[in-house]
């Protein structure tokens, strides 16, 4: 246990934030006595990598930095295989280390920066394909009780960038490791408009698909290492297709993509771009030149210009188009002014 441990290195937007208590956690055992103690302490926080969160300055009570490792093959027929990864697992690792088995399905979810654990939380999704397709089971541990559990797919909930871990009826779960059947035998998923565009002068493989996904990324996604940033600032909008079809009657040209339940998915970044966005720069965080889904830090270390300039891209594209956006990365912690 470290107190007052300064958290810039461990997010990748690089915000000055102090946890109260940090406690770093390698395995599962190390999760249940670390709960028991951290219970009597006050609120109970989870952190990965770092790439999809806006770090406050002040995290109170106990901040759990998981680091569960290990992958292992459980089970394998010969065209479907169980593989199992820790939950502190680099994720970019994880789908390199299945795709050179010959293990597919996450090729199109590769280089989304981020660990194992955080993969089902968010339902990851990139260029047509959401994680939570290929996930099997999720083990978890209560933080209230310590009991552990491994939930079904179905138990999660998934949902658009969304899962039941992110809901009050399932924030209790700590995620510790994850299940995925993986096919041997996978249709190539090529038909995302951009990757179609890649790759449609060559032979289509799985191989072809992670070498161009790789690509894409690394053209139009700055590498968090270098710039902060925390990838796709906001969420594409869901909308009825009703809404959807007024919308583009008035703009042309607006990418519409279809959805589970009825819904369709609306481009963020083209109606953020439409409005003059790109390229933007306030308080040290800038709307990227190459994406204006993407914000970027210039200097700013408190998460206050974040959330401002969030704020203001937000309202234009409400008072613009009638269309709400929400925020991707989670936010933790409180404001050093509402510290104790």
């Amino acid at each position: 246990m470290q107190a007052q441990r300064d958290l810039k290195a461990f997010n990748t937007l690089g915000l000055s934030a102090t946890a109260h208590r940090f406690v770093p956690v390698a395995t599962s055992s190390e999760l249940d006595s670390t709960l028991r103690d951290a219970q009597s302490r006050g609120p109970i926080h989870v952190l990965g990598g770092g790439s999809n969160v806006v770090l406050q300055p002040v995290i109170s009570g106990t901040l759990l930095h998981i680091g569960i490792k290990g992958r292992a093959l459980r089970a394998d027929d010969g065209k479907v295989a169980v593989v199992c990864a820790g939950a502190g697992e680099n994720w970019h690792d994880f789908v390199l280390w299945c795709h050179h088995r010959g293990l597919h399905g996450l090729a199109n979810l590769a280089l989304i920066p981020g660990s194992v654990g955080a993969a089902p939380i968010q339902n990851i999704g990139a260029y047509g394909v959401e994680v939570a397709q290929w996930i099997r089971t999720v083990h978890v541990t209560d933080r209230h009780t310590g009991r552990r559990a491994k939930l079904s797919r179905d138990a999660c909930q998934f949902g658009y960038r969304d899962s039941v871990f992110k809901r009050e009826e399932g924030a209790h779960w700590i995620v510790t490791a994850v299940e995925f059947a993986l096919d041997r035998q996978a249709v190539v998923q090529a038909a995302y408009p951009s990757l179609r565009a890649r790759l449609s002068e060559a032979p289509l493989s799985h191989d072809a698909v992670l070498a161009a996904v790789m690509s894409i990324r690394r053209e139009r996604l700055p590498d968090p290492m270098v710039t902060p940033n925390v990838g796709s600032f906001f969420k594409n909008p869901l909308l009825s297709q009703a809404q959807a079809d007024a919308l583009a009657q008035n703009e042309p040209g607006l990418p519409v993509f279809p959805a589970p339940d009825g819904f369709v998915k609306v481009s963020a970044a083209w109606l953020i771009e439409r409005l003059g966005w790109r390229g933007v720069e306030r308080d040290g965080v800038k709307v990227s030149d190459d994406h204006a889904l993407v914000l970027v830090g210039c200097g700013a270390t408190s998460a206050v210009p974040w959330l401002a300039l969030a704020d203001d891209i937000n309202e234009s594209v409400r008072k613009a188009f009638g269309v709400s956006l929400e925020m991707e990365p989670q936010l933790m912690g409180s404001p050093a002014e509402a510290a104790v």
